[in-house]
């Protein structure tokens, strides 16, 4: 995405619960020539051990890292603090080309992942290139027993396990936990070194670096049937159709969708097959209200042409969803689900 002021800065969302080793990647990853002249934001400096990266500093609390990346605290609110950053990359004041942002281990990721996209200046300044969640191999297990860390796995793009080398570290455990509510999470192993920059940047549809080619990745491992995955009131579901959506069906079924559940959807993605060009799938993507441009692909990543939408969800009830698509899909005897239903006035995510 270009603007009027040039190329918009793509940033990444960086969280994992309480230890479970976001900064010691983030270590390794910026002494990389490929994430040099890039910006890192933290929540204060006496949280991350970057002590021995930090070499100068620059202006503030900016301080300048190795590699040329720098490194900046959020201590006021993060609209406030990106406006006023990049108003310091217009005015010379600034250089870096990309962004990340450390989440602190108890952090819901969703209320940035808002604030990124919804604000018009930061979305028009930033492009999301994705969210990476770090998973401790060693006590994940426990730690995914925390709401927190759910959500934060339940948002990623890229899950990075840690810690796989230790001998505490039930690896096949936690991919087997991870799988019961994410079964489509692309996973690498940090000690095996496949947390690598050109395997955790660009890699989104709606980014701005990345190119949709990595739909079938991200689509490759789903367990295909109804209900696939549950974690107390997070469940996740496959939904599978052959049936195509109309183009004005397509945009009536995203904003019903948007509006009657989207308080309970974490995660929503998908291939929707279109009925005016069914062989060029579209890409949907969204975050609880907040869903990312539709994407046209050139073609279908693979052999299977059905609609499939993965749902990470809250709460929520998955064949409302799969009634909805049908009903707007024209399929026979397929009806609506009830207005009540759909528009459900409890909020889990305030509960």
């Amino acid at each position: 995405m270009t603007t009027g002021l040039g190329r918009a800065v793509p940033i990444t969302v960086l969280t994992g619960f309480l230890g479970a080793g976001k900064t010691t990647l983030l270590n390794r990853l910026l002494r990389q020539p490929a994430l040099a002249n890039t910006l890192v934001l933290v929540n204060e400096f006496g949280e991350i051990g970057l002590d021995h990266l930090l070499m100068q500093g620059v202006e503030g609390d900016v301080v300048e890292l190795s590699g040329g990346c720098l490194c900046c605290a959020v201590r006021t609110d993060l609209i406030e603090t990106l406006s006023n950053l990049i108003a310091k990359r217009d005015a010379g004041q600034l250089s870096y080309e990309r962004v990340i942002l450390e989440t602190t281990g108890l952090a819901d990721p969703i209320p940035v992942l808002h604030s990124l996209q919804t604000d018009p200046y930061l979305a028009m300044r930033f492009a999301l290139d994705g969210v990476i969640t770090v998973v401790d191999a060693a006590t994940g297990e426990g730690a995914l027993k925390h709401e927190e860390a759910v959500r934060q796995v339940a948002v990623a793009d890229r899950i990075v396990l840690t810690k796989t080398d230790l001998p505490e570290a039930d690896e096949a455990d936690i991919r087997r936990r991870i799988s019961e509510f994410v079964p489509n999470a692309t996973l690498l192993d940090a000690a095996k070194g496949e947390a690598e920059p050109e395997r955790l940047f660009g890699i989104t549809p709606w980014s701005s670096l990345g190119l949709p080619e990595v739909v079938g990745e991200w689509l490759a491992a789903e367990v295909k049937g109804e209900r696939v995955g549950e974690h107390g009131r997070f469940r996740t579901t496959t939904i599978w159709s052959d049936a195509a959506l109309p183009p004005m069906a397509f945009g009536m079924f995203v904003d019903l969708l948007k509006s009657g559940q989207g308080q309970r959807i974490l995660r929503l993605k998908g291939l929707v097959k279109a009925a005016d060009d069914p062989e060029r799938p579209v890409v949907i993507h969204g975050v609880q209200h907040l869903f990312h441009p539709p994407v046209r692909l050139d073609s279908w990543p693979d052999d299977d042409h059905r609609t499939r939408i993965v749902v990470i969800g809250d709460g929520l009830d998955a064949d409302v969803i799969a009634k909805l698509y049908d009903a707007f899909a024209g399929v026979p005897g397929a009806e609506p689900p009830d207005r009540s239903v759909l528009f459900a006035t409890d909020d889990p995510i305030s509960r």
